[in-house]
């Protein structure tokens, strides 16, 4: 396998510069030793709208995210930009459903929430869950998308880079690497959209505007909405089977609603919530467009993952584009080592100690910590080469496949819990364990093409959400009557006429793009 890309010097005296500035900082860091178990929520409840706006978006931004868009964009134009565009309703549902319960139980993270509504081993459930989707969405699938993206620039084969990634990013979590990393992943991020905002810049101007990109292409590629035929984007699969990921991804994911937790107050958080809704439109210009630029540029290109890359080499100059490589990369390590050490923590703190040795001091937490770092290295090498394997789906759609996958139980188990006071107890536990067993044991055999044959994974997701809530609501109607449902009382949701005005705005400006680009 040959390089895919080629760097000048001046490339790789950029890659050198931003390796001695980040070695600089990790001797900085390393060198200021301070207690590691400081308060990890220093927010505390002090967070305004453009902040959590602003955040909630660049936690979705990312390399995985840059690559995959391309990818779609290059083969199917901007019906990908469903996954941005159709998240506004989920937004909304947090704004206006979950956010007033989440602030007026008072918490500071999700398990928390679902530990008052049901009890402690709900808790236990979710951390577990927690633990799954960590493994699977944030590592599998980021060492997956790295490994294509080192593959692309060096002479080694996708395992050999994922052992590369996985194994650098563990040693910077084992070695306190991360706080080095936390210094620098608001920079990264800004160096990423920059970059993506330059590179748009940067090939409108080689292909003569807008005009000639639209002329260019056909026009299927500019519609929101594909036919029932369609082979990677069917509109009724989008309608049904999005949803049940926008709830998870939006409504329930600790990574995403953090910020709306760390809220000043309700108003700020539903103005925050509106904010990314609105960041969302630009994704499709900014992350897809790349994707149909290339379309037009290199319409050759054999493999579609190589889409971001192989426009980067085209239009940017010199150094540029080693700028553009050792940002990625570095910001992939970012991503898997904050996966790692989240995982550590969960499994360390939410289980471990808190189940079997509540008396562990501070030098047990940290050796149990390592240990499970290096466990979660492994299995998620192993998982990423697993997740390389699947055949007969686009690199976009093998990510959303996966988290089709994953979502069903948690958005069965919080829109139940939120929505209605007689849900049981037993019955959400269920859905944690047996119901997550069952979800991701069908995308396996869904992988393996022993089941399902030529059905959309998005129906299938919806499937899964319905048999689950169904399961939901029998169990708690007919299995538990004697017991009595604990709920969590909130007061009376004032929604300002500000935020009126800006979600009114949202949904119009919504209704109208959907209707441009139907």
């Amino acid at each position: 396998m040959s390089n895919f890309i080629n760097l000048s010097s001046l490339d790789i005296v950029v890659i050198i510069a931003y390796i001695v500035i980040l070695v600089g900082i990790a001797i900085w860091s390393a060198s200021n030793k301070r207690d590691k178990s400081e308060n990890l929520f220093l927010a505390n409840k002090s967070l305004g709208w453009f902040a959590i706006g602003l955040t909630m978006w660049g936690t979705n931004v990312g390399p995985s995210m840059l690559i995959a868009n391309a990818s779609s964009g290059f083969e199917s134009g901007i019906v990908a930009g469903n996954f941005s565009w159709y998240a506004f309703p989920f937004i909304f549902l947090l704004a206006f459903v979950f956010a007033p319960r989440y602030l007026g139980a008072k918490v500071t993270t999700l398990p928390e929430y679902m530990g008052k509504r049901f009890g402690e081993k709900t808790r236990q459930y979710i951390a577990w869950y927690t633990i799954v989707t960590i493994v699977i969405s944030w590592l599998g699938l980021t060492l997956f998308s790295g490994g294509v993206f080192m593959a692309q620039i060096i002479n080694l084969s996708l395992w050999q880079c994922i052992i590369i990634l996985v194994t650098v990013s563990a040693v910077f979590v084992i070695l306190g690497g991360l706080k080095t990393i936390a210094y620098t992943n608001v920079f990264q991020m800004l160096l990423l959209i920059g970059v993506s905002v330059l590179l748009v810049l940067f090939s409108l101007n080689k292909i003569g505007g807008i005009g000639n990109v639209i002329e260019a292409t056909p026009s299927s590629y500019w519609k929101l909405f594909q036919p029932l035929s369609d082979k990677d984007f069917p509109w009724l699969a989008i309608l049904l089977g999005y949803p049940i990921m926008g709830i998870w991804f939006w409504c329930t994911d600790q990574s995403m609603v953090q910020s709306v937790l760390g809220a000043k107050n309700l108003k700020n958080g539903q103005m925050g919530a509106n904010f990314v809704a609105w960041l969302k439109l630009i994704d499709i210009p900014l992350f897809i467009l790349p994707g149909i630029f290339v379309f037009i540029l290199i319409p050759n290109l054999s493999n579609s993952t190589d889409a971001y890359l192989k426009l980067v080499e085209t239009v940017f100059p010199a150094g540029l584009l080693g700028l553009v490589v050792i940002v990625m990369l570095a910001a992939l390590i970012s991503t898997i080592g904050s996966a790692l050490n989240s995982l550590s923590a969960v499994f360390t703190m939410d289980i471990y100690v808190k189940s079997f040795k509540p008396d562990l001091d501070n030098q047990g937490i940290k050796k149990t910590g390592r240990i499970v770092v290096l466990i979660g290295s492994v299995f998620s090498f192993f998982l990423a080469v697993g997740i390389s394997s699947i055949r007969g789906l686009s690199f976009f759609n093998i990510f959303q496949s996966v988290l089709g996958f994953i979502a069903p139980p948690m958005a069965v188990a919080f829109l139940s819990a939120v929505l209605w006071k007689k849900t049981s107890e037993k019955a959400v536990n269920i859905i944690l364990s047996l119901g997550t067993v069952f979800s991701i044991g069908i995308g396996l055999l869904y992988y393996l093409n022993l089941i399902f044959n030529g059905i959309h994974f998005l129906y299938i997701s919806f499937g899964i959400f319905v048999i689950l809530s169904i399961f939901v609501l029998a169990y708690s109607l007919f299995a538990t009557k004697a017991d009595e449902p604990k709920t969590i009382e909130i007061e009376k949701i004032k929604v300002s006429s500000g935020v009126k005005i800006a979600w009114g705005a949202l949904i119009l400006i919504m209704i109208v793009l959907y209707n441009v680009f139907n």
